[in-house]
């Protein structure tokens, strides 16, 4: 049985199992440590091999503008700083840096990433994927951070195990880390992630994999099986998108970000994540998860009941791709759909949606559309809805 084509009631009970087995892992984890840090004590894991000790929980900064919540987040234990050159609204790296160049360089880590250009269609670089164009978004990226390093460099969003391998890149992520602009260096894994994964592993080149996983993954126990063969390569693993999207539309409707935040973390072989949050509030929950893994009766109903919920995280599952006669991103799509009425963060969707080069009359000329989503999206409309932030100037957005 496909993992991606299982029905409903196949995927409930095997996510039963499996979150049944992750509700013991934390009493048995043997590969971390905790640290006092104030008045509290945070849990410390191994990044793979290379010789880093990272708190459990880092920071994602690519919401939040406010400088006094890095600054808090900095002094309550967090050091993981993940940012590319385009979060923020293209603001998150020179953000980071104003708030950080007055710190000791040893006190954070940060993440950044090289995003080169591919083919929409093939998802393959381009020949505008050079080594050269990588390294200047580095060292534009050590301008805007007022760092002379960073300590993780990865190439963003290999779709493809010809893009991980892709050997302009791995030459100029190897000068980098020779001339001591990177410490170490990895891939960003977005979608097809067992796959991928095990390519990155093949290669022997990479130390670092920024990869997501969440308890909403319907194939998800590959994507352990995957991570665990990783860490057993001395791979460090940092998980991202672990929230597993909104559940719905309404702000209101209650979402227990500890619950699927312990999730991840409950998997011994992952080193650390790097939850976007952007309010006071939000950190307080993930400082809190960076103490105590264990989870309580509430946590544990919340994610047997929703586990199988689409709410609106796409599984970026590509069955849409052979479907659809336009070849649209329907994936990229409904990543930015999502976004914008789930996270609320229309710029972030906005850069998305107008990095497409969608035409003007998209998902308005098929009549019936033939894309039938894997998890019941109505991918026509929700295309035609987010579509409309193209035709919005970005200096409207806030």
């Amino acid at each position: 049985m496909s993992e991606i084509t299982m029905d409903r009631r196949d995927f409930m009970k095997s996510t039963a199992s499996g979150l049944g087995s992750f509700f013991l892992l934390a009493s048995n984890e043997k590969k971390q440590e905790e640290k006092q840090r104030g008045d509290r004590k945070i849990i410390y894991r191994n990044l793979g091999k290379t010789g880093l000790k990272i708190p459990i929980v880092g920071m994602g900064v690519n919401y939040s503008g406010d400088p006094n919540l890095l600054r808090a987040a900095l002094d309550s234990g967090i050091m993981t700083l993940d940012t590319a050159p385009n979060y923020g609204g293209g603001n998150s790296e020179q953000f980071i840096g104003g708030v950080v160049k007055d710190r000791p360089r040893e006190s954070y880590i940060i993440s950044t990433k090289a995003f080169l250009p591919r083919d929409r269609f093939t998802h393959l670089f381009t020949p505008e994927a050079t080594g050269d164009r990588l390294l200047n978004i580095l060292n534009a990226s050590l301008k805007r951070l007022r760092v002379e390093y960073v300590d993780i460099l990865s190439l963003h969003e290999v779709d493809r195990r010809e893009m991980v391998v892709h050997e302009p890149a791995m030459k100029a992520m190897e000068k980098a880390k020779k001339e001591g602009k990177a410490r170490f260096l990895g891939v960003s894994i977005h979608k097809d992630e067992p796959a991928l994964i095990q390519a990155v592993i093949d290669s022997h080149f990479y130390e670092v994999i920024t990869v997501s996983y969440n308890f909403k993954q319907r194939h998800y126990p590959a994507v352990r099986q995957a991570i665990a063969r990783a860490a057993e390569a001395g791979i460090g693993i940092i998980a991202i998108k672990v929230m597993g999207g909104p559940l719905s539309m309404d702000p209101l409707r209650p979402f227990n970000a500890s619950a699927a935040l312990k999730w991840v973390l409950q998997d011994p072989n992952v080193s650390g994540t790097v939850p976007g949050f952007s309010t006071f509030d939000e950190m307080k929950t993930d400082l809190a998860v960076m103490e105590d893994l264990a989870l309580n009766d509430a946590e544990k109903e919340y994610l047997q009941k929703h586990a199988s919920l689409p709410g609106l995280y796409c599984q970026q599952c590509g069955e849409c791709l052979r479907q659809c006669p336009e070849r649209l991103p329907i994936p990229d799509l409904m990543r930015a759909y999502m976004y914008t009425y789930g996270y609320r963060n229309i710029r972030l969707a906005h850069d998305l949606v107008t990095s497409l080069g969608l035409s003007r009359t998209v998902c308005q000329e098929c009549g019936q559309c033939s894309v039938k989503c894997s998890i019941g999206f109505n991918v026509p409309g929700k295309i035609r809805d987010v579509a409309r932030l193209r035709d919005v100037p970005s200096e409207f957005i806030v």
